[in-house]
C-alpha cells in the first residue's frame, strides 16, 4: 500500500512538471489597468510596456492581432519576466531598425533608465544600445514618429516635473534618432512651434510630420493651427485649419492616419472636464485641412485620455487609458475605419 502510494505520488509530480513545462503558452495573463504606456505594433503583435496609475508600470506583454479576436476576451501574452526596463510612464516608442522590426523606447525622467532601449521580438531580448552623437537630453510625454528613412523624430521640451517650457532659450529641440545607424542628430528649429507635450503627431505619406494641439489647453487656436515638419527638407511650416466644427480644447488625445492616407483621425482627450461621447471623435482632411465629425455607428464608448492608438488592418485600435470601467468596456477599443463615410465601433476584428 505504501509502495503503491509512493509510486503514484512520484508519477503525479512528474505529470505536473511535464504540464507546467509544456503548457506555458496557456498561462492566462490579466494585465493591470494603465495609462501613459507605450503601444507598438511589430509583426502583427501589439506590444504594451509600462504606464502608470494601477501598479502595472513594469509589465510588458503583447496581443497577437494577426488572428481574429474579441475585445471582451483578450488573450494577452506576458513577457514581463524578460523586461530589463525600469518602471516608468510617459515614454514613447516606435518600430525601427533595418527592417522596422525592432522596438525602440526613448526613456523618461528616471535616473535609473538609459536614454534608449531596444527590444528584439524574434529573440524576446531587451538591450541598451550604444548610440553615437552628443545627446543627454531626457524628455517625457512626447510622440515619437518614425519616417521611411529609419529615423525617429522627437520634438518638444519638458522639465523634470513634466511641465512644458514654451521658451526657445531653454534648450527646446527636435531630436532625431537614426535607428539604423544608431546615431543622434538634431533637426531645425527655424519656424518651429513652441515646446510642447501631450500633442498629436502623425507621419503623412509625403514624409511630413503633422503636429496637432499643444499642452496648453487654454489656447483658443489649438486646433485652428497645425505645424508641419518636412523630414526630407528639414524645415517647418504651418497651416490654418477650417471647418464649422473644430475640436474643443483638449490634451492627452490620440491621432492615427486614416487608410486613405489623407485623413487624420483624432480620438479622446481631456479638456477642463472629461469629454462627452459626442465630442470625442474628429477627422482632419489634410487635402483641404478641414475638420469634421464623422458619422459613426455601433456601441459608442465613453471618451478616454492618456491612452494610445494604432492602426491595425482596417481598424483604429485604442489601448488602455483613463478613465473607463472594465465592467462596461474593454482595455481595447476597435473602430472600423474602412469606410470614410461611416466609421463603426466593433468588438471583433
Amino acid at each position: 500500500m505504501t509502495k503503491n502510494f509512493l509510486t503514484y505520488f512520484l508519477l503525479w509530480i512528474l505529470i505536473q512538471l511535464l504540464i507546467r513545462g509544456n503548457c506555458q503558452s496557456y498561462y492566462i495573463f490579466f494585465p493591470m489597468k494603465r495609462h501613459d504606456h507605450t503601444a507598438t505594433i511589430i509583426d502583427n503583435k501589439l506590444y504594451i510596456l509600462g504606464g502608470s496609475g494601477y501598479n502595472g508600470d513594469h509589465e510588458f506583454f503583447y496581443l497577437d492581432v494577426s488572428k481574429k479576436f474579441n475585445t471582451k476576451n483578450l488573450l494577452w501574452k506576458d513577457l514581463s519576466y524578460n523586461n530589463i526596463v525600469p518602471s516608468h510612464y510617459g515614454a514613447t516608442s516606435v518600430a525601427g531598425g533595418v527592417n522596422n522590426n525592432t522596438l525602440f523606447l526613448y526613456g523618461v525622467y528616471n535616473s535609473a533608465m538609459a536614454l534608449v532601449y531596444t527590444f528584439d521580438p524574434k529573440y524576446n531580448k531587451w538591450d541598451n544600445p550604444q548610440i553615437t552623437g552628443d545627446n543627454t537630453i531626457r524628455k517625457q510625454f512626447l510622440t515619437g514618429v518614425i519616417a521611411n528613412n529609419g529615423k525617429m523624430y522627437l520634438f518638444g521640451k519638458t522639465l523634470p516635473n513634466g511641465l512644458i517650457f514654451n521658451d526657445y532659450s531653454i534648450d527646446m529641440d527636435m531630436l532625431i534618432l537614426d535607428t539604423i545607424n544608431l546615431n543622434w542628430e538634431k533637426g531645425s528649429l527655424f519656424n518651429a512651434p513652441t515646446g510642447r507635450g501631450d500633442y498629436g503627431a502623425i507621419l503623412l505619406p509625403n514624409q511630413i510630420i503633422l503636429y496637432i494641439g499643444r499642452f496648453d489647453i487654454e489656447e483658443e487656436s489649438a486646433f485652428r493651427r497645425i505645424y508641419l515638419y518636412d523630414t526630407i527638407r528639414n524645415s517647418w511650416s504651418k497651416k490654418l485649419t477650417s471647418g464649422d466644427i473644430v475640436p474643443s480644447n483638449r490634451d492627452f488625445f490620440s491621432v492615427v492616419l486614416g487608410l486613405d492616407g489623407n485623413s487624420v483621425i483624432m480620438f479622446g482627450g481631456r479638456g477642463k472636464t472629461n469629454l462627452p461621447k459626442t465630442d470625442a471623435l474628429y477627422v482632419l482632411n489634410t487635402i483641404n485641412f478641414n475638420w469634421y465629425i464623422p458619422k459613426v455607428t455601433g456601441d459608442i464608448p465613453r471618451s478616454r485620455f492618456w491612452h494610445k492608438a494604432n492602426v491595425m488592418d482596417n481598424y483604429m485600435l485604442i489601448s488602455f487609458g483613463c478613465c473607463y470601467n472594465r465592467q462596461d468596456e474593454s482595455d481595447i477599443l476597435l473602430l472600423d475605419i474602412s469606410d470614410n463615410k461611416e466609421f463603426k465601433w466593433v468588438t471583433e476584428n
